[in-house]
């Protein structure tokens, strides 16, 4: 994989990680259509790092505050301060960790082809646009409770299928229950943390298995370019959110399933 060819996929990456249209669909779909080399593990890795890196750069002070109040919780054996919703986190990401386990045992890359990511932006294209109109939008991040982090982490796994998108399965969930356009999208991003730690770990691992070369100026511009792309892209979409609404990704979701299944034809 040349420089050019990495610079755009890091910010594919970037720009559809945190954003509710699958970057996983985009990843898989971009050297398909123009007949790209597969980009390799490493590669993916790589701009794992990098979305991991904009996420945690720009609620550092929000995951300082989750990590502090749910340690001493921990040691009071009482809520302190934003505690409860970091134990939402850790109990929305376990649902999804088992089920990425299972997928990567049982399932392989079956699930990655275009019938199956076409699908799969049609329909949660159309949830989103549903919880986005029905959803009452009154509730903020304070008012959150277990059964919403647990119904929030059922949905997420479901990510795990290419083109559905884990920002906007998260997302649709929390619109659906009620949350703000921007209470449920700071919901989706913080959940990226242990997610895209999960993932990036389990990639290692196989990285660490598989003899290859690593080309580190290639992996080096993957990770910046991935990390400024996304860092925007959460900045822009939280103050754009509430204006703007869903319907924008929707429409693009919607002409994406539907292009893709005329591909097929």
């Amino acid at each position: 994989m040349d420089m050019v060819h990495a610079v755009i996929l890091a910010m594919l990456q970037g720009l559809t990680e945190f954003l509710p249209i699958s970057s996983s669909a985009h990843l898989i779909l971009l050297p398909l259509l123009v007949d790209w080399p597969d980009q390799g593990l490493a590669f993916d890795v790589a701009v794992h790092v990098g979305t991991l890196a904009a996420v945690v750069a720009y609620f550092a002070a929000d995951l300082w505050r989750l990590g502090r109040d749910w340690s001493v919780s921990l040691v009071r054996r009482a809520p302190v301060g934003d505690s409860a919703l970091a134990w939402f986190i850790i109990v929305a990401t376990i649902p999804t960790g088992l089920a990425g386990l299972a997928v990567k045992l049982l399932a392989g890359g079956m699930l990655r082809s275009v019938l199956v990511i076409a699908v799969a932006n049609l329909v949660f294209a159309a949830l989103l646009w549903w919880s986005d109109a029905a959803g009452a939008r009154r509730r903020g991040l304070a008012d959150m409770r277990l059964r919403d982090a647990m119904l929030v982490g059922f949905a997420q796994a479901l990510a795990l299928i290419p083109g559905v998108s884990r920002s906007g399965v998260t997302m649709t969930a929390g619109l659906a229950l009620g949350l703000t356009r921007e209470a449920a999208a700071r919901f989706s991003f913080l959940l990226a943390v242990p997610i895209i730690v999960l993932a990036g770990a389990l990639e290692t691992r196989e990285l660490l298995t598989t003899p290859a070369t690593v080309d580190w100026a290639t992996m080096g511009a993957g990770v910046l370019v991935a990390a400024l792309c996304a860092f925007a892209c959460i900045h822009l979409f939280l103050r754009l959110v509430e204006r703007v609404g869903m319907l924008p990704f929707v429409i693009y979701r919607l002409a994406l399933g539907i292009v893709l299944l005329l591909f097929l034809v």
